[in-house]
C-alpha cells in the first residue's frame, strides 16, 4: 500500500538526484519515508537517497518495493509547476502507479523490482578530510575543470588548510583553491584523489547552488558527497570511485 502527496519541486529534486546515475531503480516505500539506493552500470558511481515522510503533504506506506523507469516518471513530474501538488497512489492489483496533478492523470506501468540491479552496500570508509562547501563553489570548480580535462583532482592541503580542485589538460591547466575562509567548514586531513569528471558533472547537475555540500575525501579513496533538500527532510549521498594514479 502506498499513497502520498508531494510538492512537484521536492519530488523533482529527489528524482533528479537519482536519474543522473541510473535509468531505473527500486523505490523502498518505508513507513517513515522513501529510500532509493542504486549504482550505475559501470559500478563507478552510487547514490543513496532518503526522503522522510514529513517532506510530503501526506504519506502512507507499509513497506513495499516498486521498480520505476526514472525517465518516464521525471517526464510526468516535469509537467507540473514547482508549487503544484502531485498525488501518487499504487494500485497493488495492476502494479501501476497512478499520478494526478492539476487536472492531469497518468498511469505509469511499473518494472518488476527483481529485474533491476541489486542495491549496493555502502562501504565503511575512514576518510581523512571533510570539506563543507556551497554547491555554487563546487559547481565552479567542476565547470572550470571541464574546460581543460576529462579528469578532476580533489585534494586537501593540511598545512595551508585549503581545499583544491585541479585539472590538467593537454595544453591548459585549471586550479581552484578554497581556503578555510572560503569554506563553510574544513577538517583538514591530507587527501588527494583523481576522479572521472563525467560522473562528477552529472552529480553536480542535481546539487542546488545554495546547497551545503559535505565532501569526504582520502588518499586514492572514493569521494563521498552529502547534501540535503526538501527543507532538510531529504538527504542524498553520492559515492564516486577514484581513478588510481599510476606513477
Amino acid at each position: 500500500m502506498f499513497e502520498a502527496i508531494a510538492s512537484a519541486s521536492t519530488l523533482g529534486d529527489a528524482l533528479d538526484s537519482v536519474s543522473v546515475l541510473v535509468d531505473e531503480c527500486k523505490i523502498r516505500l518505508n513507513e517513515d519515508g522513501l529510500a532509493i539506493r542504486a549504482v550505475d552500470p559501470a559500478n563507478v558511481g552510487m547514490v543513496d537517497l532518503d526522503l522522510e515522510a514529513g517532506a510530503f503533504e501526506s504519506y502512507d506506506a507499509d513497506g513495499g518495493v516498486i521498480g520505476v523507469n526514472l525517465a518516464r516518471l521525471e517526464d510526468i513530474a516535469s509537467m507540473a509547476n514547482a508549487d503544484d501538488l502531485v498525488h501518487l497512489e499504487l494500485d497493488e492489483e495492476t502494479r501501476k502507479l497512478h499520478i494526478q496533478m492539476d487536472g492531469l492523470s497518468y498511469t505509469l506501468a511499473l518494472i518488476d523490482p527483481d529485474s533491476i540491479r541489486q542495491e549496493p552496500d555502502i562501504p565503511d570508509l575512514d576518510l581523512s578530510a571533510e570539506i563543507v562547501v556551497e554547491g555554487a563553489q563546487l559547481s565552479r570548480g567542476v565547470t572550470a575543470a571541464d574546460m581543460v580535462s576529462d579528469h578532476i583532482r580533489l585534494r586537501v592541503d593540511p598545512d595551508d588548510e585549503a581545499f583544491l580542485v585541479e585539472a590538467q589538460g593537454d595544453t591548459d591547466d585549471v586550479d581552484l583553491e578554497l581556503s578555510r575562509e572560503d569554506l563553510i567548514d574544513l577538517k583538514a586531513g591530507g587527501a588527494d584523489s583523481l576522479f572521472s569528471l563525467d560522473y562528477l558533472k552529472d552529480m553536480n547537475k542535481a546539487i542546488a547552488s545554495d546547497a551545503e555540500v559535505t565532501i569526504e575525501l582520502g588518499e586514492e579513496f572514493p569521494v563521498k558527497l552529502h547534501y540535503g533538500f526538501g527543507e532538510g527532510l531529504g538527504n542524498v549521498t553520492y559515492m564516486l570511485a577514484p581513478r588510481i594514479q599510476s606513477d
